[in-house]
């Protein structure tokens, strides 16, 4: 069974620390996780795997697609070490949140095809060129502005 107290002897660079989400801080140095969640060892070792791979900023909503598969790879090779099973459908089914929100987000608000992001926040439509804006926060509403 996955113990925090392992992981802070393993990894006494990062912080851990209990809280109302699972993420990486970069700017604090912390992993936060949920700690009665059900999935808390696979969560956990996912978010030390964006800790150890340096993930801190994206521009582009496909790099941070990217990140998110690069951090269940590695949690996958953590997890043998700790003796935790993280399934391929568990991880499919937490990126498929991320492709979710990224095609929610390329959506045209006004010809609903899907556009391109061309600028940090800014899609632009591919078939009746309009342009909007989305908003930054991962965790809560999306919400799409025209230009």
């Amino acid at each position: 069974m996955l113990k925090i107290c392992n992981l802070e002897k393993d990894h006494p660079q990062f912080n851990f620390k209990p809280g109302d989400d699972f993420f990486w801080s970069s700017s604090e140095n912390t992993i936060f996780y949920i700690a009665d969640e059900d999935n808390l060892p696979e969560l956990l070792l996912h978010e030390l795997s964006h800790a150890i791979l340096k993930h801190n900023t994206f521009r582009f909503d496909i790099q941070l697609i990217t990140m998110e598969r690069q951090a269940w790879d590695y949690a996958k090779k953590l997890a043998t070490k700790y003796g935790v099973k993280i399934s391929d459908d568990f991880a499919q089914n937490q990126l498929d949140t991320y492709r979710d929100w990224i095609h929610d987000r390329s959506t045209c608000p006004q010809c609903k095809a899907n556009g391109l992001q061309n600028k940090n926040l800014i899609y632009r439509c591919v078939a009746c060129k309009s342009e909007w804006k989305v908003n930054d926060a991962r965790d809560c509403r999306l919400k799409r502005y025209i230009q």
